[in-house]
């Protein structure tokens, strides 16, 4: 899938993305408990720029320059800004470092 055929509120099969910036990780605390999040900058392969949500784990495992896949992923908007996540159900996979 490509950046340009996302939809807000919907669930995608499969991204895969070059990751070209990456934000300080912060800890958040919420109804549901606390962690961590990311906020990092994605290219597909024609180039097209979204904003990728990284929640615990992913906010180390992912750097700039890495490739990722996110499989059953989850489309958001913050801000006006279309964001991307594994969502609940999804799974981010780092593909070359």
């Amino acid at each position: 899938m490509l950046v340009k055929d996302l939809k807000i509120k919907s669930g995608f099969d499969e991204l895969v993305l070059e990751i070209v910036s990456k934000k300080d990780v912060r800890t958040f605390t919420n109804y549901r408990g606390s962690g961590k999040v990311c906020n990092a900058v994605g290219l597909d392969e024609e180039k097209n720029e979204v904003s990728v949500t990284l929640w615990n784990e992913q906010c180390s495992e992912v750097n700039e320059g890495d490739k990722i896949k996110i499989t059953n992923g989850w489309v958001s908007e913050f801000q006006g800004t279309m964001q991307v996540s594994t969502g609940r159900n999804g799974k981010l996979e780092v593909l070359k470092k």
